[in-house]
């Protein structure tokens, strides 16, 4: 599934469905499109480079070709470049309307060959070899053996030499995520299976192509993102919700032909209907909900955040305006895009009223479709009380640490001894006790030593300091906030200098006492999951300081790594030493079904979190980032309606992990062909990631933490006999 029509799309003259599943949304529509004097130039040389390459009359299955000159006629990628691109000179143009060709007849070629007849094997061959054609400058390459392969290979060799090499590497990425990923939507399609909505905008942002047509926005501008700014978080942001909103209006535009036709599953629209059990029509306008959600958030990175980096990083004047003529290509794919979409026959946009036709009229259809809704979301009540959690899966058995009492023992005393305890904070030794960090960590890590228990309750206790802080202090102090959360980075790097205030006293001894026992690989690894978790924290000050409830898409994204999932992912991997390292590692642990399998578990874990700490924070602390109040306020709905639809979203985790688990990674073993060792470091991993969300499940329920402000004992653990633990979960099956 793509940005646009597939080649197998019937033309206008064939039969197609007779009644429209759902009218299509009023849409978000900020920008005019504008169209690029060279198309006509790009639709004739393109025609003729995929004629030269290959790509017309090459069969199907069916000994039908998958192209031919009509269907890539009627298709018309240059109409879509020219829309897209509308300021680039003509041979610009033309270059990118064939990289376009090339990505759609890959699509089209493996959806005939491959997903219809869903061959994994041939799929996955075809996908490897792709990969060889995208080498540095210089590098031979091999010879291509099909239209897909030379058209890459042509593509790639004309456009690098006069990009860098930062661009060319990210070009790789996403060019790399789209062709592999696309298996994803093969092994979901053999086993009729429709994503959860967190996995399918995951997953939809690697697989559907919007990233990849990113990077090609700076060769049509010629403006490169500065290599500095490029990993940034605003600049992520930007092609993050470019991309989540090209594909979310194709899903809407695409419904019909897509899954009334050709019996996809990979729709928005799709799996809104399935997981709220909504009519079609009301998951359209909620899926368009979203979209415009995501636009908004587009506009509030580029004129708030953006212009923050900059100041902070002290961007020069071409670098501000490289990122400005960047941004301003990403508005013109948008509009383009939408512009594209109206004029296709081949997607589901008959009875629109599109206003006036013809060159300079797109301003005028701006405003029927115009809303302007940066305050739609208003905060809703917050209704006193506890909230019921009700219908939760959990895992059905909990382990403990053996030196559980240990680590209950040192945490009070390490707190007090880095000055935690502060009842301006809310913290004092009945408060830690209560929460009981070290039983969190006890089912959490139930096979860790005495000392590394001990580690792991004590970085809980500062995490949760932190987050206390931020609401009950930061929050009334932003500037004084913001300045110390962004010294914390300071304490764990090479030359730290004295800690100023409790949390850096706490992190400076967490730091010194963990450091020294990892590597420079996972030293490196933790100090860049500690600077992500303070990113994340002052994006939760500045929305608070804003009084802005953050868009959903985004609050989940910085809610994985605020609930620390990363920072323990990097504390775990000194235990897993037979897992590979170096490209190796770094290959397999971006590969998405590992990647998959974490962000379930920790997503499980922070949803858990947002159901059982609702009170606290929305009636007591009065914070906006829990996704049961930003559910309540995106839907409209009571907050009983919202837990339970967070339950269900944490259910779906649950479930995701379950079926990796059980149904792909055994074809992961076989596909890297890994051996023995690494197989079982990654069985162990998963058997850690399972303790994680038991733990966490558990915890949640019978910590003092989240309790009504009447204090108590802390419920008692699972009785587990004393001894030498013994892994409950050492059948690398799951339990249900």
């Amino acid at each position: 599934m793509r940005v646009l029509p597939r080649s197998i799309h019937p033309a206008p003259s064939e039969k197609a469905p007779a009644l429209k599943p759902f009218t299509l949304p009023d849409f978000y529509l900020p920008f005019p499109a504008r169209l690029n004097p060279h198309y006509e130039y790009a639709r004739a040389h393109a025609a003729a480079w995929a004629l030269r390459l290959g790509m017309l009359g090459e069969p199907g299955v069916d000994g039908k070709p998958i192209w031919d000159a009509e269907k890539l006629d009627r298709m018309d990628y240059a109409l879509l470049c020219a829309y897209t691109h509308p300021d680039c000179d003509a041979e610009a143009l033309a270059l990118l309307t064939e990289w376009y060709i090339w990505v759609f007849y890959f699509d089209d070629w493996f959806l005939a060959r491959c997903k219809t007849t869903r061959d994994r094997a041939e799929a996955t061959e075809y996908l490897r070899r792709l990969e060889l054609f995208m080498g540095e400058p210089g590098c031979p390459a091999p010879e291509p053996e099909t239209p897909s392969e030379a058209g890459l290979a042509d593509c790639w060799a004309r456009t690098v030499p006069v990009m860098s090499a930062d661009w060319r590497r990210r070009m790789r990425v996403s060019t790399h995520h789209l062709i592999v990923e696309s298996l994803w939507e093969l092994d979901n399609i053999a086993r009729d299976r429709v994503a959860n909505p967190i996995e399918y905008l995951e997953m939809r942002r690697r697989v559907g192509g919007a990233p990849w047509s990113a990077a090609l926005v700076e060769f049509a501008c010629g403006a490169e993102i500065p290599g500095r700014f490029a990993a940034e978080r605003p600049l992520r942001v930007l092609c993050e919700t470019f991309a989540d909103a090209v594909h979310l209006r194709n899903d809407l535009f695409s419904y019909e032909r897509e899954v009334r036709v050709e019996g996809e599953n990979a729709n928005l629209v799709l799996v809104l209907e399935r997981f709220l059990g909504l009519p079609v029509q009301a998951a359209a306008e909620l899926t368009n909900d979203v979209l415009t959600s995501r636009l908004q958030q587009f506009e509030d990175t580029a004129l708030v955040e953006v212009p923050q980096l900059f100041a902070e990083r002290a961007a020069t004047p071409a670098e501000q305006l490289a990122v400005a003529r960047y941004t301003r290509g990403l508005q013109d794919w948008q509009s383009g895009g939408h512009e594209w979409h109206l004029r296709s026959s081949r997607y589901m946009n008959s009875g629109i009223d599109r206003g006036p036709t013809g060159l300079g009229t797109a301003s005028a259809r701006l405003a029927p479709g115009l809303r302007v809704r940066l305050n739609q979301h208003v905060p809703p009540p917050r209704t006193p009380g506890p909230l019921p959690v009700r219908g939760l899966a959990v895992p059905s058995v909990v382990a403990v640490n053996p030196h559980l009492a240990v680590a209950r023992a040192d945490v009070g005393r390490w707190a007090a001894s880095v000055g935690l305890l502060d009842p301006v904070v809310g913290w004092t030794a009945e408060s830690v006790a209560d929460t009981d960090f070290a039983a969190l960590m006890a089912m959490v890590d139930p096979g860790a030593g005495a000392a590394e228990l001990m580690s792991r309750t004590r970085w809980t206790a500062w995490g949760t300091y932190a987050d206390d802080l931020i609401t009950r202090v930061f929050r009334a102090a932003p500037l004084s906030g913001r300045d110390q959360l962004r010294r914390l980075p300071l304490q764990v790097s090479d030359t730290p200098p004295p800690p100023s205030t409790p949390l850096e006293l706490g992190l400076s001894r967490l730091w010194h006492d963990t450091a020294p026992g990892l590597d420079a690989v996972a030293r490196n690894r933790l100090r860049v999951a500690l600077i992500e978790l303070v990113e994340g924290w002052e994006l939760v000050l500045e929305n608070e300081t804003r009084h802005r409830l953050p868009d959903p898409v985004d609050y989940l994204e910085v809610r994985r790594l605020t609930s620390g999932g990363p920072l323990f992912r990097a504390l775990d991997t000194p235990s897993a030493p037979d897992l590979p390292t170096g490209a190796r590692a770094s290959a397999l642990a971006d590969t998405g079904i590992v990647r998959q399998l974490e962000n379930s578990a920790h997503d499980y874990a922070a949803l858990i979190n947002d159901l059982y700490s609702y009170q606290k924070e929305i009636e007591y602390d009065g914070e906006l980032h829990n996704l049961v109040y930003l559910t309540q306020s995106f839907l409209g709905c009571s907050r009983e309606r919202a837990a339970d639809i967070v339950v269900d979203l944490a259910n779906e985790r649950l479930r995701q992990f379950e079926f990796i688990v059980r149904e792909q990674i055994p074809g992961f073993f076989a596909d890297h062909r890994l051996p023995a060792p690494v197989r079982s470091a990654t069985l162990a991993h998963i058997d850690r990631l399972r303790h994680h969300m038991a733990g966490n499940a558990y915890w949640h329920s019978r910590t003092g933490r989240y309790a009504e402000k009447t204090p108590r004992a802390a419920r008692p653990l699972p009785h587990r006999p004393h001894g030498p633990f013994v892994s409950v979960f050492a059948d690398p099956a799951v339990r249900r």
